[in-house]
């Protein structure tokens, strides 16, 4: 499937972003006192050593990998731009609305489409949960309630749901204001959140 191997692709190039971003701040911490921000973007990372000149060859080749690094990360994020283009057009071609919720990119939507295929497969919302686990496991003890999730089911499903949940809690969504009635309840903040992943 066509959205499959692209949704790999994008997935591949986040990692490789995220490797060579890593990279980036660990010549960083050696070349400026303190190193960078954690967020920080290729021109952010030009701004930082524009005006270096270090005096030691130990401290040149460190400026001149790290300018060869954040050329790296600008080719990958040139890479990142066309695969979300292409992924968009694929998610829309398919009729799918997973874009409309809430901060759901392409590159998410697209590994929702691809892995889940025929969503009627399923059969119940509790199949589905259970495959992609986030469905609630009992862990009670005692008279204690409690309940942890599932370390099974499909794992890139389940970040991407993950990835829904904690966007959804850092705005005021639906997913927040039911975060906040089960912590309301009673619930603690991991129970509480194990149940967003449940329903998102």
């Amino acid at each position: 499937m066509a959205l499959g191997l692209l949704a790999d692709r994008r997935d591949g190039l986040g990692r490789s972003r995220t490797e060579t971003l890593n990279r980036i701040h660990r010549l960083l911490l050696e070349l400026i006192p303190g190193g960078a921000k954690k967020f920080l973007s290729a021109m952010q990372a030009r701004g930082l050593i524009a005006d270096l000149r270090p005096n030691d060859p130990v401290g040149r080749v460190q400026l001149r990998l790290a300018l060869e690094l954040i050329e790296e990360l600008e080719a990958i994020d040139r890479k990142i731009k066309a695969a979300d283009k292409e992924l968009r057009q694929l998610v829309s071609d398919h009729g799918s609305t997973l874009m409309e919720l809430h901060d759901i990119g392409p590159s998410s939507a697209a590994r929702l489409l691809a892995d889940t295929a025929d969503i009627h497969r399923f059969g119940t919302r509790d199949r589905f949960a259970s495959w992609n686990g986030t469905a609630p496991l009992d862990a009670c003890s005692g008279d204690q309630q409690r309940h942890r999730l599932s370390r099974a089911g499909n794992r890139r499903i389940n970040r991407v749901l993950h990835i829904m949940a904690v966007v959804q809690l850092r705005n005021r969504t639906a997913g927040r204001v039911y975060y906040d009635a089960r912590k309301a309840g009673g619930k603690t903040s991991m129970e509480a959140n194990t149940h967003i992943h449940g329903l998102t």
